[in-house]
Parts: structure tokens; C-alpha cells; sequence
């Protein structure tokens, strides 16, 4: 029986990419059991590669310090937005952010440690340290040179970089700091991880802007697959909540200027959209192959099957209007992980809030899914914690992971206006309980970056 090639053809601009793919053995007919695609790589199925489950998650967002509360806030609706409280916004034309609250970066390093890292170092660590906690790593004997850290980041240290600026202007050089560079490089937090746990594995950072979460995730679990790793910590972290950036953002148009109903400023797929709102935060997976995993009897909380990445080529801040790119991402994961788009049951949507994004965004699952579209459940963590920036995919993919587990899919918040540009099922106001078997998380950056994860459910 030959492979479905509707989703493909839907996409005039895929059909040259999936005809290579062909060319090249990548496709070939569904496996025995007939179910999904067979992905050749290399002249092995991927039946024969290792697979790659999750074990371990860790975060900090502005809804909670850790998974378990983050979780809790998402399923019941809460929005971290608020004025900002960091610095004197008052003379900003936005003046809103969903900022991190309450996170003492002494609860997981020493003093001296954290005056030597920049905030978005800080949460890195954080939420590894609960990550390799929940995935029992902590107490399991294993073969560190064989456990890696992919942890991207959108922006780095900025406020070291402010920082520094304003001292070498105010005092000289001087009195600048010997650890600036150390502190604001984006590849500290991994560093600082794999120093930290004395991980001596393959160690990187990776920048694709907002898609950096997804980015960072997706090549650990291509790390693992080629064998350069039994287990990696990967996710991505982001602490750039600050005066210009919030100034550049608001003159680019992209943030919402909603500074009287924080709460409500974030609102994707909704007609009244005007932006996101800036948020801050971490988010870290463990990744270990089944092997692996099984053999230290890991709980196990689903696997990732798929991972494609794509650029538009088309613009550094618009997305392509007919999400051309995002599509071709879509397609490409599903194919990594043998699955057919009519067997995806939920999407963790990029869902920024903004105009341009959410109505490309929804052309995008249409060209993938085609009717199909309309029967998946969708929804935008972005509406509760902000744009997390490089940290977003890396949070969202533990949202997306949740869902699986617990069978629970959060909600769209601020969803009041249908957009006819935006007409699928964004799972309005209110979470839903759902078995969902297959789910996917996808992001796009600044710069045409798009990045999709495949999650699926493992029998336990």
C-alpha cells in the first residue's frame, strides 16, 4: 500500500523537499503492522535507532517555581502578567510582563555561585537541578562522559551586559568585571550545567530566537539517536526582561500595550489580539534512550518520536502569511516519527498573541493537517506565561509532555472574539480532559526559525 501523499501535495513549495526525501529512501511504505510512515535514515529503520523518551522535567515560569505548581496554574487558567515590578516602567509605552516571582537563586547555589551568574544562568540551573531530580538521576550510578547539555537561550545575559556597559561608562574599565564575559555568553547555562553535575557528554548552547527551546530539545534527541549520548539535559532559558528590550519590542510593534488589564493582554487567536506580552523563565527536560531509561527503571512520562526544524528565508521579524515553513517543520517531524497527521490528537500551539503570527500559524496546521485541522485540539501556554523568548519551547514541551500524562489539556485564555482568519479549536477558557496518545509542540522565531516536536504516549 503506497504512502498517503495528500499532506504533502497540499503544500505546492513542500512537494521538491518530500520528492528529495523519496529520492534518497528517507520514505517507503508504512511498516507490517500498518500503522504511520516508515522512516529510513541511513539505510536503518527507525525501529532499529535508539528511541527517546523523557524522563525528568524541571521549570520556572511566572506561574510557578517548579513543574508541579507551573502545571496547576496552566490546567486551572491562571495568568502570571502583571505591571513590572523590576525596574521604574513608568516611562515605557508598555508597561506589562509576565515576570518570574519569588525565585531565590540561594535555594539551589551558594551566594558567591549566584553573584557569578546572570539571571537567566540562575533559572537554567534551577530547573536542571529539579529536572535531574524528578528523572532520579541524582541517586543513579551512571556513566556521566555519556550524559550532555543542550540549553539554548534566545538573548544570553543581558543584564550583565547592562551592566557592565554601565560601568565601564560611570567608572571605567577598570572596574569591569573579569566574569562579564563568562556571565553573559549564551552558552553559560550549559556550561555552568555540565560543570555543576560533572556532565561530560557532548555541552552547547543553541540560539534560534524563539524557536531555541524546541531547537535545543530537538538536537538532543538527535544526539541521542546517533549514539553520541545515553541521556541529555536540554531545554532553555531566558532572563531579558529589561528597559530596552522592552522598548525595541514596543516600537517593533509586538508586545501588547494592554497596561490596564495585564491579564488580559495576552489573548492568542483571538480577533482582539494586539501582541504578546515579554516573559522570563526555564524550562528542562531529561532525555535518555528507551534502553537506558529502562534499564534504571525510570518512570517514564512519553516519548519523543519526532523532531523537525525549517527556515522561511523570507523575513528577520514576519512570519511567511501562509506558514509555509512552520508546515514543512510539521511534516518533516511527523515523518521522523512514523506517524500520519490524521493519528495527531493535540498541537501546543506558538500561540504569541500576535496578528501575524496566530493567523500563519493556523494556515500552517491547515496546509499540514488539512481537514484533519479541525479535529485537533489546540492551545496556547503563551496566553498564561508570556513569550518566554528562547525558554518558550522549552516549556511548552513540558506542557505538551503533561498532557499526555495526566490526560488534561490546558486552555486558550482571553479566547472571547472568534478571528475567521483563526478557526480551529483553540480549547477556550477552560482546560479539557482528553486521552491524547499523540501530541505535538511547535515554535517559530525571529529570523523564519521553526521547530516542531512529536510527543507520544508510551504503555507503561
Amino acid at each position: 500500500m503506497p504512502v498517503d501523499l495528500t499532506p504533502f501535495s497540499r503544500i505546492v513549495r513542500h512537494r521538491q523537499v518530500f520528492l528529495l526525501l523519496v529520492s534518497r529512501g528517507v520514505f517507503a511504505r508504512p511498516n507490517e503492522s500498518g500503522v504511520g510512515l516508515h522512516l529510513i535514515e541511513g539505510g536503518r529503520s527507525l525501529s532499529t535507532q535508539q528511541r527517546v523518551v523523557v524522563t525528568g522535567l524541571g521549570a520556572i515560569t511566572p506561574v510557578g517555581l517548579d513543574v508541579s505548581t507551573t502545571w496547576a496554574s496552566l490546567v486551572e487558567g491562571q495568568s502570571g502578567a502583571a505591571l513590572i515590578s523590576a525596574f521604574d516602567a513608568s516611562n515605557l509605552d508598555v508597561r506589562i510582563a509576565c515576570e518570574v516571582k519569588g525565585f531565590d537563586p540561594r535555594t539551589y547555589m551558594e551566594h558567591r555561585e549566584a553573584r557569578r551568574t546572570d539571571r537567566f544562568t540562575q533559572y537554567a540551573l534551577a530547573a536542571a537541578h529539579q529536572a535531574v531530580d524528578d528523572a532520579g538521576l541524582a541517586n543513579d550510578a551512571i556513566d556521566k562522559t555519556r550524559v550532555g547539555v543542550i540549553i539554548g537561550t534566545g538573548i544570553g545575559g543581558i543584564f550583565t551586559l547592562s551592566e557592565t556597559i554601565r560601568t565601564m561608562d560611570q567608572k571605567g574599565p577598570a572596574r569591569v568585571s573579569p566574569l562579564a564575559v563568562p556571565m553573559l555568553m549564551t552558552n553559560a547555562a550549559a556550561a555552568n550545567i555540565s560543570i555543576t553535575f560533572g556532565l561530560r557528554g557532548p555541552s552547547y548552547s543553541v540560539a534560534s530566537a524563539c524557536a531555541t527551546g524546541n531547537t535545543a530539545i530537538g538536537e538532543a534527541m538527535e544526539t541521542i539517536r546517533r549514539g553520541d549520548a545515553d541521556v541529555m539535559v536540554a531545554g532553555g532559558s531566558e532572563a531579558s526582561i529589561a528597559p530596552f528590550a522592552i522598548a525595541t519590542l514596543a516600537n517593533a510593534g509586538a508586545l501588547s500595550k494592554r497596561n490596564d488589564d495585564p491579564a488580559g493582554a495576552s489573548r492568542p487567536f483571538d480577533a482582539t489580539r494586539d501582541g504578546f506580552v515579554y516573559g522570563e523563565g526555564a524550562g528542562v527536560l531529561i532525555l535518555e534512550s528507551l534502553d537506558h531509561a529502562l534499564r534504571r527503571g525510570a518512570r517514564i512520562y512519553a516519548e519523543l518520536a519526532g523532531y523537525g526544524s525549517t527556515s522561511d528565508a523570507y523575513h528577520v521579524t514576519a512570519p511567511v502569511e501562509g506558514g509555509e515553513g512552520l508546515a514543512r517543520a510539521i511534516l518533516i517531524a511527523l515523518a521522523k516519527a512514523g506517524i500520519r497527521p490524521d493519528e495527531v490528537d493535540y498541537i501546543n500551539a506558538h500561540g504569541t498573541s500576535t496578528p501575524l503570527n496566530d493567523k500563519a500559524e493556523t494556515a500552517a496546521i491547515k496546509a499540514a493537517f488539512g481537514p484533519h485541522a479541525y479535529k485537533l485540539a489546540i492551545s496556547s501556554t503563551k496566553s498564561m506565561i508570556g513569550h518566554l523568548i528562547g525558554a518558550a519551547g522549552a516549556v511548552e514541551a513540558i506542557a505538551t509532555v503533561l498532557t499526555i500524562y495526566h490526560g488534561v489539556i490546558h486552555p486558550t485564555i482571553n479566547y472571547h472574539t472568534p478571528d475567521p482568519d483563526c478557526d480551529l479549536d483553540y480549547v477556550p477558557n477552560v482546560a479539557r480532559k482528553a486521552n491524547v496518545n499523540v501530541a505535538l509542540s511547535s515554535s517559530a522565531g525571529f529570523g523564519g526559525h521553526n521547530a516542531t516536536l512529536v510527543f507520544r504516549k508510551v504503555a507503561q
